[in-house]
């Protein structure tokens, strides 16, 4: 029985790796490097008119139960409100946060998004997410990824 559970653990990991793979070179596909059965929809995507060089992009990100996504950086303005469920939130140097439906959370463009995970191990997590993000550059990159150095 150990061996099969050990098994399972290495394929759901490589499945996970591949689909963070495609997830992360398909730019502005999706929003962030998540298990590879998180729900992610595209509800809007807007230039701003009077924020050169900016757009919005707003979305719903729904993690399974126990599901999370791997420590990331958006380049972003981040808003996050909780539809329903429970998530626990963490920016590199801040304490973890657990969020209730009607919770918010911000991450600065600046920020590692080191944390992100349903809380629960029985119930889905649903997240309504807005950025405002420069236009054209990826919604999501890995968190080991190198810095950007030019300016805002």
């Amino acid at each position: 029985m150990h061996l099969l559970n050990v098994d399972w653990h290495r394929r759901r990991w490589l499945a996970a790796g591949v689909a963070v793979t495609l997830l992360w070179s398909a730019g502005d596909a999706v929003p962030v490097q998540s298990s590879p059965d998180a729900i992610v929809a595209t509800l809007m995507q807007r230039e701003l008119p009077d924020l050169a060089g900016k757009e919005a992009l707003m979305l719903t990100v729904e993690y399974p139960p126990g599901g999370a996504s791997l420590p990331h950086r958006h380049d972003a303005d981040v808003f996050v409100y909780v539809l329903a469920g429970e998530v626990v939130m963490q920016v590199a140097g801040q304490a973890a946060v657990t969020l209730k439906a009607g919770g918010t959370f911000y991450e600065a463009p600046a920020d590692v998004h080191v944390r992100s995970a349903n809380a629960s191990s029985s119930a889905p997590v649903k997240l309504l997410v807005l950025m405002v993000k420069d236009k054209g550059r990826p919604v999501s990159r890995p968190a080991s990824a190198q810095t950007r150095t030019e300016p805002r």
